[in-house]
């Protein structure tokens, strides 16, 4: 099972900048592949970016591409989600989730590998 702890998240305004960061532990990081997800209150929780164990492919949901960048970093077993030009219909509680599988090219998420989340709120 796959440890993941979020970070990152925070008060911005409308089209500022953020920078989400999921570490992962109890497995070997560079052969995860690993997504974010987010949550706002009831609604389901939905995908929002994917990545690759080698990097070589990347997914995002048609809201946020050209917004946000999904990266990772396996020498700090560390992925990141860059957030720009944020809008309030951002703000929700981001998670990340390590180990999913592709299927058809969607990230199909791991139950067992759900970090607590961080929090984003956008102001307007």
């Amino acid at each position: 099972q796959v440890h993941v702890v979020e970070s990152g998240g925070g008060l911005v305004q409308a089209g500022g900048s953020l920078r989400l960061a999921c570490a992962a532990s109890g497995r070997t990081f560079s052969i995860l592949n690993m997504g974010w997800f987010r949550q706002t209150p009831g609604k389901e929780r939905e995908f929002v970016a994917s990545i690759s164990w080698s990097g070589s492919v990347t997914d995002y949901a048609d809201s946020v591409k050209g917004r946000f960048t999904i990266s990772r970093e396996n020498a700090k077993n560390t992925v990141y989600l860059q957030m720009n030009s944020l809008k309030p219909e951002d703000t929700a509680v981001y998670y990340c989730n390590a180990g999913g599988e592709y299927n058809r090219r969607v990230y199909v998420p791991t139950p067992a590998s759900w970090g607590q989340g961080t929090q984003v709120t956008v102001s307007s």
